[in-house]
């Protein structure tokens, strides 16, 4: 295999792309979810808020993968002669978190959840290792800023319509993905929404969701196509 370039983590916001480049709107994700992962795991962390920290990293994780997954893993298999291997790895990382996920979520009284939740976050850290050493910085090799921008640009729109939710039965490539993700998208976000909001309110957040998922994921991946 090819050595890579430089891990994007070593790296600063001009040597990425500037600060809306895939590979810098990648690094705030992975900072973020790392320091939520570490308040979840914190001692100090008051009565009544582990819930509502790991609801907020699984949201992040989940749209933050399915982002991925539609927008950058197939352009790096286009542009990366090693790209097919490196996309297979962590497709098959995130499968992994999905299924790991999704057992916490069906058992929220089983004594092994906060063991369960240990290993998702070990697997997720090695998640953000993987892209941040080895699949990102094959991005930055092939496209120049411009391209970085606008990349980043189709990711974060789709990131922001896609599901929050694990689903292990959807697909890790597109189309299939995108054709099983979409939908499931609006129902996550419906689930999402604050506890307070009447039928008439879930009913128009769900209509608007799937139509905003699908418009963004059609237009990221032309979008993609083109920057190939």
């Amino acid at each position: 295999m090819t050595a890579p370039a430089v891990s994007i983590s070593e790296q600063d916001a001009d040597a990425l792309g500037g600060d809306d480049s895939i590979l810098m709107r990648q690094r705030r994700d992975h900072a973020r979810l790392d320091a939520m992962m570490n308040r979840c795991l914190s001692e100090d962390l008051p009565p009544g808020e582990l819930d509502a920290v790991w609801t907020d990293i699984v949201q992040l994780v989940f749209s933050h993968a399915f982002a991925e997954e539609i927008v950058l893993w197939p352009l790096l298999r286009r542009v990366s002669p090693d790209g097919e291997e490196l996309t297979r790895q962590v497709e098959a990382e995130h499968q992994a978190v999905n299924d790991l996920v999704a057992r916490i979520e069906r058992s929220p009284d089983d004594p092994r959840r906060a063991e369960w939740i240990r290993q998702a976050f070990a697997l997720i850290r090695q998640d953000i290792r993987d892209e941040e050493d080895e699949l990102l910085p094959r991005l930055r090799t092939a496209f120049d800023d411009r391209k970085l921008r606008r990349i980043g640009a189709a990711w974060e729109a789709v990131r922001a319509t896609a599901p929050t939710r694990p689903h292990p039965g959807v697909p890790r490539r597109p189309p299939g993905n995108a054709l099983r993700g979409v939908p499931l998208s609006a129902f996550d976000r419906l689930r999402d929404l604050a506890p307070g909001s009447g039928p008439a309110a879930r009913r128009a957040s769900l209509a608007a969701a799937g139509v905003a998922a699908g418009g963004a994921v059609v237009l990221a991946v032309r979008s993609a196509h083109r920057h190939g």
